[in-house]
Order: structure tokens, then sequence, then C-alpha cells
């Protein structure tokens, strides 16, 4: 019996191997690839751990041309900001798909926040107003900073703003980041920057909608990206009734999405109501956006292609710039 050989790569080596416009790239080629049936994803497994408040997701992927299969463990744990821990805790495995064989493990938190900001690039790029420049952030947790670094490298910003409920989490968001951008960003807990909007991001782990319908400005965009269950809920039903619908996966998005799944039991929208997959769009096989007062909302829920696609990248990377270590099992 020969030894396996498997690299371990840290937050660091991931964030090393892998930028903000290389993920954004490689989530055209994931989409695409999902919206036309060659990925094999299965719908991710939840296991709720009502003792601990938390629960745990398992995510596999697999793309017969790379001969990759992805596997990420991930736990959400309600309390651990409460202790001072992350709420999220992840890991990803790469595997040969021909041999079976693990060739890597890799921190899968730094992974993905980075493959879910450069969903919300890539949906940006295709979705919004080409002149878009002022961007509203909801939620300034550790995907916010994510979401500004993919919008910026697809839209010449101009101006952002970043909206908590919590002022001290707001301004603590704006100290961290306004030293790595050339615009302005600004910290508050009123909606009403979002009059003047033209991209908003959301990324919280809220229940109910994190703004009024009547907040918005005609045209524009918005990547809503936190709720991932059928009980979370970031946007009013009154948008998603106006909006121009894209999600990352339908199949996906009617399962978990509670932001599409809501005003779908409510009767309010119908199924028909999403006009297109980002892959459709991406591929040019479809188009929502018609004109300037459009208005386009792209649903995620995240999808386990993103993290094959971005794992075998930052692998590949890794062993060109010789990051990481190698391990026998």
């Amino acid at each position: 019996m020969s030894d396996t050989k498997i690299r371990i790569l840290s937050r660091q080596n991931v964030a090393r191997a892998l930028s903000m416009p290389e993920a954004i790239i490689l989530m055209k080629e994931a989409f695409v690839q999902l919206s036309r049936g060659e990925a094999i994803v299965p719908v991710r497994m939840a296991m709720e751990l009502p003792q601990d408040t938390g629960r745990v997701l398992l995510m596999p992927a697999y793309l017969a041309p790379s001969h990759r299969i992805s596997v990420k463990l991930v736990s959400i744990m309600d309390e651990n900001p409460a202790r001072g821990l992350p709420l999220i805790h992840a890991m990803v495995m790469v595997l040969d798909s021909e041999t079976g064989k693990p060739l890597a493990l890799m921190d899968g938190e730094y992974l993905t926040a980075l493959r879910t900001g450069a969903a919300s690039g890539l949906a940006t790029d295709l979705l919004a107003k080409p002149d878009a420049e002022h961007l509203a952030i909801i939620g300034t947790g550790a995907q916010a900073r994510f979401q500004l670094q993919a919008v910026s490298c697809v839209r010449n910003i101009s101006h952002c703003v970043a909206i908590d409920r919590s002022q001290e989490n707001a301004d603590r968001f704006v100290e961290q980041t306004q030293s790595d951008f050339d615009f302005p960003i600004e910290a508050t807990t009123s909606r009403d920057a979002l009059a003047t909007a033209d991209i908003i991001c959301t990324a919280t782990t809220a229940n109910t909608p994190v703004f009024s319908h009547s907040d918005l400005q005609m045209g524009v965009h918005i990547n809503a990206i936190g709720a991932y269950t059928a009980t979370m809920c970031e946007i009013p039903p009154e948008t998603v009734q106006a909006a121009k619908v894209v999600v990352d996966h339908r199949p996906s998005c009617l399962s978990e999405a509670g932001d599409l799944i809501q005003p779908l039991q409510q009767g309010l929208i119908s199924e028909s109501h999403i006009l297109a997959e980002l892959g459709e769009i991406a591929a040019r096989e479809k188009e929502v956006r018609f004109s300037a007062s459009d208005t386009t909302l792209f649903k995620s829920v995240g999808n386990a292609v993103q993290d094959l696609v971005t794992a075998t990248r930052v692998l590949e990377n890794s062993l060109r710039l010789g990051l990481g270590a190698e391990a026998i099992l």
C-alpha cells in the first residue's frame, strides 16, 4: 500500500493563490457549466444541531472535464460571534475523480467568502447599468469586504455606503477597509442612502427584509447573498415582484432561498418570475435588462460548483507558487 500525499493550504495560502479578478472569471466558467448541466451538484445536505444552536452543511460537486471532485464541510454556529469566534468554519477537499485520490485540503472560510463575492462581481458585471457608480452594502460582517472588492472590480465605483444596524460595526468596517480603496466609504445605520444607490449588496443573516421597496431608485441592481434558508429573508416581496430576477441555480433557490420561497408561497409571484440563471446570462443565452429603468435582482444561495472551480485553481496556483505543506496520510 503506497502513501497518499495531500497538500494542506491555509487561509493565507488560499488568499495568495487566487485574486478576486481571477475568481470572477472562474465564476463565469462555473455558472455556465452549471446551467448547461455539465456539473453534478446535489442540493446541499443540512444537519441541524438544535442543542448547540447551529447547523452543518455538506456540499459536494463534480466536473467531468476537470477530473476533479470537491467536498466542502461548513459549520455555522449561531453563538460563535458572542464567543468571539467566526460564525462559519469551513474546509474544502479536492479529489481526483479518476482515482478518488485526495489531492488537497484547504481553508474554506476565505475561499467561500471569495467565491461568494466573485459571484456578485459577475452578476454586477452582467446585470447592473454600465455607468453604475454608487454602491450600498447592507451588513458589515465578514462577507461585506468581498462584496465591495468584487463590485469595484467590474464597475467604476465613486462612492460606497456601508449600512449596519450597529453604527459601531459600520464604523469599524470603514476603518478596516477605507485604505484599500480610492473612493470614499461612508458608515451609517440609515437606509436613506439607498435612494441614490445604483448597486446594492445584502449580506446579512436577517429573517425579515432589510429595507423597504420605497427606499430604492429605479434601475438599481441588487445582489442578495445573505439569506440561504427558506425562513431567512433580506428582500421585500414588493422588490422581488418588481425586479427582473436571476438566480445562481433554480433548484437550489426554489429549495432554499427564503427571498423567493416566501413570495411564492404567498402567491405574489410564480416560478416563471425567475427569468434566468446567471450561467444563462453569462453564456448570452438569455438577457433580462433592456433599459436603464429595469430593476434587477441576483439571488444566490451559493453553489458547490463555485467551490470546485475555485479550489481547483487554488491548488493549481499553489503548486506553481510553492504554497502550502505536503502531508502524508
